[in-house]
Parts: C-alpha cells; structure tokens; sequence
C-alpha cells in the first residue's frame, strides 16, 4: 500500500474494498486511488484529493469499506477503517456519481461510526520526532570528499549534523573498521553544542592500509529523531617513511638487487632442465624468453663472484642439453612454455602450441652472450659454445615469413599451422627478432622483410611531443616500458641509427615520459611521485595481468620498469629503487627481490615473482654499470653483419 499522505504526523495510505454482499464475503475489487476525492476529503486529510473509478463494477449491491494505514518510525501499524456502507448501482454513469457519495459519506461517518451503528473512538498515533541530516566532514580539519590517501595514523575525523546528537547513540551507530572487517576502537568527543563527533582511533592505525568510518541512521538526535542518511568516509594511512633496512652505499644495494634477484634463476631454476620458472607458483613450466634473460643473469653473477664460473658453464650446458635433447622444436623455434621435467610443449593458448619466434630470439640474445663471454679453450668452454652454435643455427627465421611475405610471424605449429597469425611489427619488444633473424648463417631474411615488415614502410615512427619530449617511435606515450628493455638487452642503444630513430634518444624519452607522467599522475592514484613511478607488464589486482602504461594506468606500479630502465635515467630509476628498498621493503623486498607489482591506491602487495621482470633488472643494472651484455652481445659477428644489413650504424658494430 503506497503512501499518499501525513494525517496527524504520519504517513497514511489509502484503499478501497468492494464486497459482492451486504456480508462481506466476496472482495470483487480492491484499487488504490486513481485521482481525486471531493473538496471535503482534500480538506480533512492534508491538503491530498482521491478518486476511486468503480465505473467497470457490473450493477448489483456492494459493500463499501476504506482502509487507512499509518506506520511510523518504530515500526508500529495505526490502521483505520470506515463502517461499511451499501449501495445499489444501476448504470455506469450512476455508479460513478455513487462512488463519490459512498467516498464522502464515509469520509464523515470516520470519526463517529462504527459497523451496525455504533461509535468508535479514533485511535491518536503518537508524536514522531523530526528526522534529522548530515551537514559536514572534516577529516585532519579538511574537507575532500569521501575518500582521503596519505592520512597519518591517528587521524581526527569530525561529523557535524543539524541538531544536538544523543551521546549514548553514538556507540551503536558509528563504526570504525579496516579493510578485512576487523572492528577498531575509537573515542568520541564533541564540539558545536552537540552537534558535532569528533572521532580518533584509540591507538595508531596501521601504515598503508584502508579503513571505514561509517555513520548508520541509528545516530539517534537529543529528541530521539533519527539521522536521515547514512555517511561513510575511506581512510588510506600513509606509508611508513622510516628506513626498513640499514642504509649502504648505491655501490652496495646494486649489489644488493643482482645478488638477491638472481637467485630466481639460480636457486628457484627447474631441478631437472636448469631453465627459468615462468613464475614463483608455475610448477614445471618453464618459459623459453625467461630462461634466455637467466643465462644472461649467469653471465653477470659469475662476473661479480655470485657464484663460480664453473657453476655457470654446467647450469647453461644443462639447459643447453635439455633444450637440444628433449624439447621439441618447431623449424627450429621454441615454444613459449615447455614443461622442465620432459621437455613436452605446454601450450601458451588453444593455437599457440608451437614455436614462438620472439620467445625464442630472447633464448638466443642469452645463449649468444654466454657464447661470447665463456671463451676459454678448454673441453667444458669449448663444449658449450659449439652447442650453442647448434641451437642457434637450426633457427629457420625465413621460415617464419610464412610463405616469403616481407614479414616476419610470431607463432607455428605442426597442427595448428599459421592459425594464430600475428605479424610481428614494430614498434614494441621484438626489434631483436629482426636483429637475429638477419644475422643468421643459414636463413636470414633480407632488409626489405625489416623495412615492410618490421618498420611498416616508416609507419612506426611517432615523432610527437610529450610533457616537452620528443618520442621516435612506438605509440602515444611509448607504451609500456618493456619496450625499451628486452631487446636492449644486448643490443646496446648508444649511438645506434637507422633511417627511423636513434635509439638511445627513443629508450631516453620513452623511460622519462613514463617518468613525468607517474609524477603528473593524471588520474590521481595514489603514491606516484618522483620516487615511486614505472608503468610496465606485470601482475594487476584487478585484471590478473596486464601490460601497464600510461594509456593503461590503474595505479599499479611495476619495480621492473623503473629499475630496469637505468641506464636511460640513471637519477630517477635509482630514486625509485632506493624507495622501493628501504620505504617499501617491508612489503615489496623478498626472497628473489622485489616482488613483481603494488597498487598504493589499493593498499595491494602481491606476491608473485616473474622471470621476464626479473632478468632484466639484473642485466639493465650491469648495462648501467658495466655495459658487460652489451658489448659481449655487440660482439658477436654475425650481429654485426646483419645490423649492417639492415641500415644501423654504431661505433659498436
């Protein structure tokens, strides 16, 4: 039954039941008012007119009854009901005229009729306290709206209200609580007459972590009435800004970062082939382009006494081993994913079962630094690079322009074919699938596969302004950082040209547009700031994984994207890894380094460790401060051919 009207305070509804007999027995109709009642129910009941159409009512005798209901604010059902009132209508037109009658008649007999003529007493509702409204918030004496970041730990919250608030409704009505429900104590004083609460946590909130302050309607007023609308504010404390670990030099937390990351590759590698875990909960797959950046995480640790160079000559052959004799290979590409313990293909999706010519161009640039680093003449040297070799010249990269298109394609397999069918072109990671593939003895593929294919005839260049930089290459705002890293791996950007870019001014620009749009944070996350920023692939809260950046922000920073970029912005990335050692280390710093991802927004920390973002942190770091990958990979004679080929030029080829 709607409401239509207050009569003594209360809201009312009304209703009309038509009996078949003077007895009551059948109901043949029961409505809700349509329109308006005569002049004298609209005065008696609150300025309010009602009509009830019983025109459609076949012509026999009827029972008339009106229901009135209130409810008010505790709960409690007022109901009122007129005598019952008989009529006989003979036509339509004289139904209708009835009904008004039957209305006012009613209307009059309400206040001193009752069923076979006597009197009833009206029943008075008790008086309702008025409600009353939230007026203000304050949260540390500052109004923001509902949602407030980097709040100290003991924060003064202040709620202001219409009217004098009943102290001891406070208790049952206001809440403070964190983000997994647990309840937290508070204080409530007041201020402005009563009107105002001020609540303060009991002991010190915990460091970045989200609460709730709400308000519920039971907020009772001194006269009893009650708060119309809930309120409810989310709190997210600020970060702990003293230093979790002991300060060292940059010399020794770089040192710090290799040692520490490279035991993803070292201790976590897969017992039984030595290659590298797709992830810290992957089981046996292992991933072909994360195993190429390991071997090249070997090379570094066995260059700075991490481990021996023994150790790192049979963990490489032992991968080698497993590659040659187990694996399936697919014209001579790997797939994505192989399992660690047979060697079996461990499908990437339903097509992707078979090689994968990136994956496989990262495995290489990692095998050919090793080639070039373990040079000695001895048995165990010697072994390894002529396995090498072997590996590295069973790559068919012109079988992969499917067909001699001037292209190259990602993906094959022996039963899906080409059904994946993803060209690969730039601009994005692959630059050094073209690199390697016309740099091959045996299949490489001419320049115009690179300048169609790779470059799209000069489509890949951008060429645009962003925050005052100029970017080559790549899409708006260079997309995420990964970019800049995987190829560059070994190839080293310095001084290096084509007829598209120099390479070093694209990673530059790329990293410090990354750089300047975390610190311009347009969309307002929180923590982006000079010291914490880097935009890349990695784990997401909200979507599992994805490829981060600045067209694709949800406040998830990846430590990857800012350390591996140092050598493009050597003071920013070393900012932002000293912050996410001793700032966030007790959240981000673990067993294999810095863990994969963090949303300051979210207060959400995860877990996971990735071989792609673990590689090149230790490599990028050794480009930083040697350039040791760099030049073992710009070394190698075939790269310097088929760079050739395709239009570079650097002082390193």
């Amino acid at each position: 039954m709607q409401p239509f009207f207050n009569f003594n305070g209360f809201p009312c509804s009304v209703k009309l039941r038509m009996y078949k007999c003077a007895t009551q027995g059948t109901v043949i109709k029961e409505q809700m008012p349509g329109s308006k009642l005569p002049l004298f129910f609209y005065t008696i009941f609150g300025a309010r007119q009602y009509f009830f159409n019983v025109a459609a009512v076949a012509s026999h005798t009827c029972t008339f009854q009106i229901s009135i209901r209130q409810k008010n604010t505790f709960g409690q059902i007022n109901a009122f009901k007129t005598p019952t009132l008989k009529f006989i209508f003979l036509t339509h037109q004289f139904m209708k005229l009835k009904s008004y009658f039957a209305i006012c008649i009613a209307v009059v007999l309400f206040a001193s009729c009752s069923k076979g003529g006597g009197n009833s007493t009206p029943v008075t509702p008790p008086v309702i306290p008025p409600s009353f409204g939230f007026n203000s918030l304050k949260v540390n004496g500052i109004y923001d709206g509902y949602t407030y970041y980097n709040i100290n730990t003991s924060p003064v919250i202040k709620f202001s209200f219409s009217t004098t608030i009943d102290h001891s409704s406070v208790s049952n009505s206001v809440s403070l609580k964190d983000n997994a429900g647990a309840v937290v104590s508070y204080t409530a004083t007041f201020e402005n007459g009563d009107s105002t609460i001020v609540i303060q946590p009991v002991s010190a909130l915990g460091f970045i972590t989200q609460y709730i302050v709400a308000v519920s309607t039971a907020l009772k007023s001194q006269q009893q009435g009650s708060l119309r609308s809930g309120v409810t504010v989310n709190l997210t404390t600020q970060i702990d800004s003293t230093d979790k670990f002991p300060v060292i030099s940059d010399s020794a937390l770089l040192d710090l970062v290799q040692r520490q990351t490279f035991k993803y590759f070292w201790d976590f590698g897969h017992p039984v082939s030595g290659m590298a875990r797709e992830r810290n909960t992957s089981g046996d797959i292992v991933t072909t382009g994360g195993t190429g950046f390991g071997i090249m995480g070997m090379i570094v640790a066995a260059n700075r006494n991490f481990i021996s160079r023994t150790d790192a000559i049979a963990r490489i052959q032992k991968i080698v081993n497993f590659l040659k004799n187990n694996c399936t290979s697919y014209h001579g590409a790997f797939a994505h994913w192989i399992n660690g313990s047979t060697g079996a293909t461990v499908p990437f999706s339903t097509n992707d079962n078979g090689g994968d010519l990136v994956e496989t161009s990262y495995l290489m640039q990692g095998l050919l630094c090793a080639r070039q680093y373990f040079n000695a003449g001895n048995a165990g040297e010697t072994t390894l690079r002529n396995d090498i070799n072997t590996l590295w010249n069973a790559v068919e990269w012109n079988w992969y322009r499917q067909g001699d298109q001037n292209v190259l394609y990602w993906h094959w397999s022996t039963d899906k074919g080409w059904a994946m069918n993803v060209p690969i072109k730039g601009w994005n990671e692959a630059l050094i699938t073209y690199a390697l593939a016309a740099s091959s003895d045996n299949y490489a593929v001419p320049k115009i596969v690179y300048d169609n294919g790779w470059a799209n005839n000069g489509n890949m260049k951008n060429g645009n302004l962003y925050y005052g930089i100029t970017l080559p290459l790549g899409p708006g705002f260079g997309g995420p950082l990964f970019f800049a890293h995987y190829s560059f791996l070994g190839i080293n950007p310095h001084d290096l040209t084509d007829a598209y870019a120099n390479y070093w001014s694209q990673g530059t620009a790329h990293a410090r547009i990354n750089y300047l749009y975390c610190i311009n944070n347009p969309k307002k996350f929180n923590g982006y700031s000079t010291a914490n920023w880097g935009l890349t692939a990695s784990d997401d809260d909200a979507r599992g994984y994805d490829a981060h950046s600045p067209t694709n922000d949800d406040g998830v920073i990846s430590p990857t994207a800012a350390v591996s970029s140092l050598p493009y912005t050597p003071a920013e990335s070393m900012d932002a890894l000293k912050f996410f050692y001793y700032k966030l280390g007790d959240k981000i710093w673990g067993q294999y380094g810095f863990k994969d991802a963090f949303n300051l927004t979210n207060t959400w920390f995860t877990d996971s460790y990735l071989a792609i973002d673990q590689g090149p942190e230790i490599v990028m770091i050794e480009n930083y401060r040697s350039g040791l990958l760099w030049n073992l990979f710009m070394s190698c004679p075939e790269v310097k051919t088929g760079m050739k080929a395709l239009g570079f030029q650097s002082p390193n080829l």
